[in-house]
């Protein structure tokens, strides 16, 4: 028996690595890199060292991190959420999610004509291309999407060099995105909607839990998140995350729903273990199998990441936006709504919870569509 690849073991590594980013999140090194940062290093230094398995392998227990963990931890994150604080947030990162998505179109196109990805790819690279314009507008989904509708996805070899580069391109940048609000912050200060009193920082709230509260809690979490699946396999236009936040809402808006303790620290909890799969998928071992693909490949990919960035927080800085809209926005159009709103949880901003999530989930619609279109221009 492999005891790394024990589904136990796994998820108790994942427990341990949360714990010991919150643990390491008191020093004041720590306070200033944060918990959800702290989390996503320590298991990709683990994953890479074979401490545990990368989530390349497909781990079962990756899988459900991805299809119950994450999804139940935003339920239970926005049970806490006052719509009041979230009325100005909607249109400033709406505007910065759609700049980002132009960043990406851009990036693409540039990181085509600096690097040739159809040179070193093959008659493949505009499919390539309109993979990574899909996945860096709304998330994996549209990555997926633009590869089932070409067959990449049937070609074994390229498709895990694509999925390993997005994973290893991707998530330096969910880490700098986190970062740099809080020193951009410090050299070019910004007006923020919120008060600073007003935000809470699931970390740092002192709560009372009780077995009553944790019963409601996880009790609304799970049927809420099977009445959204099933809600989804009868509607498909509708996506899951719309009927689960749309439920959350609701319940939220109850008084008792209000006093029950937890809801931070639960929700905090489980997004630290969806942030610590992300970190998994720094697979460096299944990298440098790509061999002379490898290295083209990163580049391409870095170039779009890198211009995307460059175009919404310089665009975002010259009408002097809100580092944490910028930072959120981003996010969505990289990560999808799951990162957007761990985003928004890390940098303690709870108004930014539900816009984080819509533009997300437009990001579904919008990265496809566009994902298609790229392709299709470049082929």
């Amino acid at each position: 028996m492999n005891l790394t690849q024990d589904p136990m073991y796994v998820g108790g590594m994942l427990c341990v690595f949360a714990f010991a980013a919150v643990w390491l999140g008191k020093f004041s090194w720590g306070k200033r890199v944060g918990a959800p940062i702290l989390v996503i290093l320590i298991t990709a230094l683990a994953a890479n060292v074979g401490l545990v398995p990368t989530a390349t392998s497909g781990h079962p227990v990756y899988l459900g991190v991805f299809s119950y963990v994450a999804p139940i931890g935003i339920f239970i994150t926005l049970l806490d959420v006052d719509l009041k604080s979230i009325k100005d947030a909607g249109l400033p990162i709406l505007s910065m999610f759609l700049l980002g998505a132009l960043g990406t179109v851009i990036g693409v196109c540039l990181a085509w004509i600096l690097v040739r990805p159809d040179q070193f790819i093959g008659e493949d690279g505009h499919v390539i291309a309109g993979m990574f314009t899909g996945t860096y507008i709304g998330g994996s989904i549209n990555f997926n999407a633009v590869a089932l509708h070409y067959g990449l996805n049937e070609k074994a070899d390229l498709f895990a060099a694509s999925t390993v580069v997005d994973n290893l391109v991707g998530t330096p940048w969910i880490i700098a995105a986190l970062i740099l609000p809080k020193y951009l912050q410090t050299i070019f200060p910004r007006k923020k909607k919120i008060r600073e009193d007003e935000a809470l920082s699931p970390a740092a709230v002192a709560e009372r839990i009780t077995l009553k509260g944790i019963s409601a809690i996880f009790g609304m979490a799970f049927l809420s998140l099977a009445v959204s699946k099933w809600m989804a396999w009868q509607i498909p236009e509708i996506p899951e995350i719309i009927s689960l936040t749309t439920l959350a809402l609701i319940f939220a808006q109850f008084s008792r729903v209000k006093q029950i303790k937890g809801t931070h620290t639960i929700g905090f909890f489980l997004i630290l273990l969806f942030l610590a799969a992300i970190g998994s998928l720094c697979d460096l071992t299944t990298l440098s199998g790509l061999g002379e693909l490898a290295l083209p490949m990163i580049a391409f990919v870095s170039l779009i990441v890198l211009i995307h960035g460059l175009v919404i927080f310089g665009v975002g800085a010259m009408f002097k936006m809100d580092w944490d809209v910028i930072s959120v926005a981003s996010q969505a159009n990289v990560g999808g709504n799951t990162t957007a709103l761990a985003a928004a949880e890390s940098l303690n901003r709870p108004d930014l919870l539900i816009p984080g999530i819509l533009v997300g989930s437009l990001g579904n619609a919008l990265g496809t569509y566009l994902g298609f279109v790229v392709a299709g221009f470049l082929g």
